[in-house]
């Protein structure tokens, strides 16, 4: 997948990766562990504007799909400068699974009376 598509806003200001970083399905609940589920990495090598995801079918098959929202872990390239444009390395990514749309109920119509 298109690394500007997987990071949205952070792409300008993402590192290259180098070797893999873990991807973890985000917990349902609080008391939840989050579950490594695979690993992405940029195999296609430095130029190559693309993450390649190494997930289970299923789950590959979904987030083609558009069902999984990102969210990541960073850490700042350099510790000292912390602003909102401070070059930032991945350290884990988490999929969430989108919410289903539901149909609104339609309201019933007066009672004549």
């Amino acid at each position: 997948m298109s690394r500007r598509h997987v990071l949205g806003d952070l792409y300008l200001r993402c590192e290259t990766i180098h070797g893999e970083v873990p991807v973890f399905m985000s917990p349902a609940g609080e008391e939840e562990v989050p579950s490594a589920i695979g690993h992405i990495d940029q195999c296609l090598g430095e130029y190559a504007d693309a993450f390649t995801f190494h997930l289970p079918d299923e789950i590959c098959k979904l987030l083609s799909g558009g069902h999984y929202s990102y969210s990541f872990e960073y850490e700042f390239t350099d510790p000292k400068l912390r602003t909102s444009r401070s070059r930032i390395r991945l350290s884990s990514v988490f999929l969430i699974a989108r919410q289903n749309y539901t149909k609104p109920i339609p309201r019933g119509r007066p009672v004549a009376a």
